[in-house]
């Protein structure tokens, strides 16, 4: 297994071991799936994510393949469309940011149709039809191209509409603030997932049960977030984390936006550190 693809399995796991409220992780299986059935994911798909020179839509067409042979449902569709672009950018900058601005420019038709054929295979929830650029259809644009059709519905498609600008900013923001305050895993992912689910309303939540329950649940996440960052140490949070993660469960509320923007997040993380010390290798 190659450094990129090591450092895609090993954000997978920082993701799925944080308490993330809602979302599945090793405090507490949800919403029919369990932790394993996460890890055994992204074991099947971080070596064809993560292959060296693929471009991006077959990357992301065989890792949801290779998902779907491992674990036979869809776990990690988000994760996927999120981190193929990051992990075909680390090839060839020891910039992340700058590569992957040029990597989503150079999206394809080609890229468009594994990725329509990608989106179709997993069928996630709550899935619709729209009039342009279904996913249906064959691709007429590339990828990027229809990704900005959906970025006002979506917000993994809003990330490549705007250069992954709340991985960079909101993301690395939390990361870097965990980790300033010394806060060992899994708390960083935590943090990180918080500054999501409070940050916007959750497009997974507003797709399956619309904005108004998205926002309410925002909403909620701003009063827990305010207590786990008050906390002299976030350990003493587990208890509240837990129960907002059961009465979300309960209500079949899953913010599975936040929760792949998480793995992102941490995978631009450790890509970063990867480059910085490719570069400092000369």
């Amino acid at each position: 297994m190659n450094e990129i693809a090591a450092a895609f399995l090993a954000a997978c796991r920082d993701e799925i071991e944080a308490p993330k409220p809602g979302n599945v992780h090793v405090f507490a299986d949800g919403h029919g799936m369990t932790a394993d059935d996460f890890l055994r994911s992204a074991e099947a798909a971080a070596p064809v994510l993560c292959a060296p020179m693929c471009p991006v839509g077959l990357r992301i067409l065989a890792a949801v393949e290779a998902t779907f042979a491992a674990a036979g449902m869809n776990t990690n569709l988000g994760i996927i469309l999120l981190c193929a672009p990051l992990a075909a950018a680390a090839e060839t900058s020891d910039d992340l940011r700058h590569a992957l601005h040029k990597t989503l420019a150079g999206l394809t038709l080609a890229d468009a149709s594994c990725a329509f054929r990608a989106i179709l295979r997993a069928s996630p929830a709550g899935l619709g039809t729209v009039s342009r650029h279904d996913v249906r259809d064959d691709a007429r644009v590339t990828l990027l191209e229809a990704m900005r059709e959906a970025a006002g519905r979506d917000r993994i498609a809003f990330q490549y509409s705007f250069d992954f600008i709340d991985i960079f900013e909101t993301g690395l923001g939390a990361l870097a603030d965990a980790r300033m305050r010394g806060w060992p895993a899994p708390w960083p992912a935590v943090n990180v997932y918080l500054d999501f689910l409070a940050g916007f309303p959750d497009s997974h939540i507003a797709r399956k049960h619309g904005l108004d329950t998205a926002v309410l649940i925002q909403n909620e996440a701003r009063e827990v977030q305010k207590r786990y960052k008050n906390a002299a140490n976030p350990e003493e949070a587990l208890e509240d984390l837990l129960i907002f993660d059961r009465r979300l469960k309960a209500s079949g509320l899953n913010p599975g936006t936040s929760a792949d923007l998480t793995v992102a997040t941490v995978f631009a993380g450790r890509l970063t550190r990867i480059l910085i010390n490719r570069r400092n290798d000369g």
